[in-house]
């Protein structure tokens, strides 16, 4: 199984859902809350400039927002890429 990372903070309902979705398929995944000015800045340069949250990284895959990994999910790609 992959090893799963998601940056959020904790008022955000994209957070949530990108969260829920992971849960209902039994992953485990590590939450990084970026509240602190810093962890911001180190999702954004990771995340090749996106400041929004969720960013979901999936293995060094950076897989994007929630409505990334919804689409992803949609499109059969989710799976094989949380089982690596």
């Amino acid at each position: 199984m992959a090893t799963v990372e998601i940056y959020t903070t904790p008022t955000c309902p994209y957070c949530h859902a990108a969260k829920a979705l992971l849960e209902d398929k039994g992953v485990d995944f590590t939450e990084i809350t970026v509240l602190d000015p810093a962890l911001r800045e180190a999702m954004t340069q990771r995340a090749n400039g996106r400041r929004t949250v969720p960013q979901i990284f999936i293995g060094e895959t950076h897989v994007g927002g929630y409505d990334d990994m919804s689409a992803l999910d949609r499109a059969g790609g989710l799976d094989p890429l949380l089982a690596q």
